[in-house]
Order: structure tokens, then C-alpha cells, then sequence
């Protein structure tokens, strides 16, 4: 095998994220649900004999040492292999808009090139690495909708109902850093339960929309006083009878909606897609 092309790279959404402690190295315990969806990134992989790793990038121009580089010289580097890689990014999903976008392509990439260099690797070699690239990365390979403890490293699969969102992502995005050091952040809710959270989506059966509204997101006061866009957001899905909120650490929000259902025209620089959710990464088994 020489080349792997064509490898989506999805999107993720926070149905909600509590933020529960702080841990005393500064890591902040979170409580999330993540949910895939159908806003993608692709990447391409071809084998490269000389050992090295190079990228391409194929629509926006990416740091030079971006995650998926990063992830190609850890799994390099864990694996011990002579082989190198030239790897294509066309990216789609924004950056700075709290829906890992970086992530997934650094999930994706470990995936390709576990089976492209013929590593044969576990899952949990791979999550190791990748937690070690960023906290999100483990959840991507796993490949499946879950609910999130810790600082991201332990996921429990949940299943989820088919749904339509809207997300939408203002020009403007926002440094995670700048976030989770703010003085006025909220660090202690109450932990919270699957069952809960399962028992909330029962009995919202026949509202649709409101089967998404479990909990909130513990980030977005803060995100919203450091970026008034996020408020406008929020209000321009508002004004379509749409409740939205934030995801990740933004700058992105979404809401739920009717499938049949349009949006309106949205303001200029704008990114706004009407998305479904997955039930599954596209690349769910590629590693065991």
C-alpha cells in the first residue's frame, strides 16, 4: 500500500461542558458529550521511503508544525520505522471555533499511517500518543460519540439520535489559553451522570430540539466578554427561533433544528452549515 486518499477528518460538537476542578498541575476536569458531525476536513497520505514527513496544505495554509505533522513524527518516533509520509490537508473546519478541528485531523492522520507503514498498532497506543498531542485527540480515535471525564482522557461511547444542527462560526475566533486562565471562569459544578444526561434526552422525545439542551457550556460567559461575536451568534440563530450555544471554547455556537428547515442569509464572513450528526468517525476500527 502506497497511499491512502480521500480520509475525512470530522468535526466534533460539545453538547455541553462542565468544568468540575482543577487538578493541581493546572489541568481543568471537565464533563462533556461529544458529538461527530458531518463538517469535515480531508486528508491525504502517500508513503514516502526517505523518512521524511512533509505536508501539503491543499485550501488553507496550516503553521508548519501543526498537529498533524506533530502526530506524524510522535507515531515516527514511537514506532521506531524508517518510513516517511507526504500528507495533503484540505481543510474545511475552522480554527479557533471549539470543534476540534485540529484534532481530528491529527486523529486521522495516526489512523492512516498506522495502516499505511504497516505499524499494526492498538487503539491504545495510538490514544497515548495522541493524548499527549491534545486532549481531544483520543476521542477521535476511538471514533465514537461519548461522554468525557477528566481533562478528555477517559470516554465512555454513548448513543445518539439523529439530529440536524446549525453551526455557524464568526470571523472571529478565540485562544482556549485565554479562557480556561480567566479569573471569572466557573470551575465547580456539580459533577453530573450518563444516566442523567441519557434520562434528560428520553423525556424530550417529542421535542426535538430540546433533546440538546441537557447542562451548559461552562466556558461561554467568558468566551462571550472576550468576544462579542459569539453573543451576535447566538442572537442571529435566536432571531430564527433557534436556542444556540457555544461549543468547545468557541468561537463557534449551533442549535438544534428541523431538518426541513432553512436559515437565513448569513452575515458577511460568516461560516454557517446546516450539519447532522454522526453516528460513527468514518474511520471507526481502523485500529484495535
Amino acid at each position: 500500500m502506497k497511499a491512502l486518499y480521500d480520509l475525512p477528518a470530522p468535526a466534533k460538537l460539545n453538547l455541553f461542558l462542565h468544568i468540575t476542578g482543577r487538578r493541581a498541575d493546572g489541568y481543568h476536569l471537565l464533563q462533556s458529550v461529544f458529538m461527530l458531525i458531518d463538517w469535515c476536513d480531508t486528508l491525504h497520505v502517500e508513503r514516502r521511503a526517505d523518512g521524511a514527513i512533509s505536508r501539503e496544505d491543499l485550501t488553507t495554509p496550516l503553521p508548519a508544525d501543526d498537529l498533524v505533522v506533530r502526530a506524524a513524527r510522535a507515531l515516527q518516533a514511537e514506532a521506531r520505522t524508517t518510513l516517511g509520509a507526504h500528507i495533503g490537508v484540505a481543510k474545511q473546519v475552522p480554527a479557533q471555533a471549539g470543534m476540534g478541528g485540529g484534532s481530528s485531523d491529527a486523529a486521522t492522520c495516526l489512523l492512516a499511517l498506522n495502516r499505511l507503514w504497516g505499524l499494526n498498532l492498538p487503539l491504545a497506543t495510538l490514544g497515548r500518543i495522541g493524548l499527549a498531542l491534545g486532549a481531544d485527540v483520543p476521542f477521535f480515535l476511538r471514533g465514537r460519540n461519548a461522554w468525557v471525564e477528566g481533562i478528555g482522557e477517559i470516554i465512555t461511547p454513548v448513543e445518539l439520535p439523529p439530529g440536524c444542527f446549525a453551526v455557524v462560526k464568526p470571523p472571529e475566533g478565540i485562544d482556549t489559553r485565554e479562557i480556561f486562565s480567566a479569573e471569572d471562569l466557573q470551575r465547580a459544578t456539580p459533577t453530573a451522570i450518563i444516566s442523567g444526561f441519557a434520562a434528560h434526552s428520553e423525556s424530550r422525545q417529542g421535542q426535538i430540539e430540546k433533546r440538546w439542551d441537557f447542562g451548559r457550556n461552562d466556558l461561554q460567559p467568558v468566551a462571550q466578554r472576550l468576544c462579542p461575536a459569539v453573543t451576535e451568534a447566538i442572537e442571529w440563530l435566536g432571531h430564527q427561533g433557534l436556542e444556540a450555544r457555544m461549543t468547545g471554547s468557541g468561537s463557534s455556537v449551533f442549535a438544534a433544528m428541523p431538518h426541513d428547515a432553512e436559515l437565513a442569509e448569513a452575515p458577511e464572513g460568516w461560516q454557517v452549515r446546516k450539519c447532522s450528526n454522526l453516528a460513527v468517525h468514518p474511520l471507526v476500527g481502523w485500529a484495535v
